[in-house]
């Protein structure tokens, strides 16, 4: 009777050890599906920004030109700068295609094209900077839920609990064999959840830009030094 008994309790201890176990992991396991889910969405908004950068990087072209575009804007940095595209033109016939402008001058043209390509710039880099927070945001809560996971549940402890309730009289048998020839190591390994990535191994943040009205008179004046570098049928 008192091994029936001891039978029960073991298996209830386990089953209430199981039920928090798997609960806590699927909590995490739904918020990890949502961060990759959000960094998916980034990953989106960061091809807006290479493009719009890329498209100004053609437009200046001169290294020179470029590099005083970026200490101009606020960037501090030549994010997604590859000088091959200067001279792909189905590249840049690609980049420019719905980028339209109208004036009576080539140089107009030119200029107000660079000026919409930096609104573009501000406008998506804004845009990447809130989406980067949100997952900051949530990739710390999701490393907070881990670390807590880990401390209500020690792996470690919860195998070698189970191992010692599988040692007594009439519970051993095949798991009680499992476990003491290496499966609580296994199964301990296969049960551990990992930490998320730090995001600035995947992710760039780039810095606040400069707004379009504190720097147009600049931007008109790179523009201008910029135009010569271009043939006569572009800006069409």
């Amino acid at each position: 009777m008192d091994s029936d008994i001891t039978d029960f309790l073991n298996l209830e201890i386990k089953r209430e050890l199981a039920e928090r176990y798997f609960s806590f992991r699927k909590l995490i396991e739904e918020d990890s599906r949502a961060l990759n889910e959000g960094i998916g969405s980034f990953l989106f908004i960061e091809q807006k920004v290479a493009m719009d950068l890329t498209r100004i990087y053609i437009l200046l072209y001169d290294p020179d030109l470029i590099w005083e575009f970026i200490s101009l804007s606020g960037l501090e940095h030549d994010f997604f700068l590859d000088m091959y595209v200067r001279e792909s033109p189905t590249i840049q016939a690609r980049l420019f295609k719905e980028v339209k402008v109208r004036g009576l001058t080539r140089s107009g043209r030119f200029s107000k094209m660079l000026l919409a390509c930096y609104d573009d710039l501000v406008a998506h880099v804004d845009d990447f900077r809130q989406h980067y927070a949100l997952l900051a945001k949530s990739h710390a809560l999701l490393a907070e839920e881990i670390d807590l996971f880990y401390r209500k549940n020690d792996i470690s402890s919860i195998m070698g609990f189970l191992r010692g309730m599988n040692a007594g009289p009439g519970v051993g048998g095949k798991l009680e064999g499992a476990i003491t020839s290496g499966f609580n190591e296994s199964m301990a390994e296969k049960m551990r959840i990992r930490p998320p990535q730090p995001l600035e191994k995947s992710l760039t943040l780039m810095p606040p830009l400069v707004p379009t009205g504190q720097i147009k008179k600049e931007l008109k004046k790179l523009a201008a030094a910029a135009l010569p570098f271009h043939p006569t049928n572009f800006p069409r």
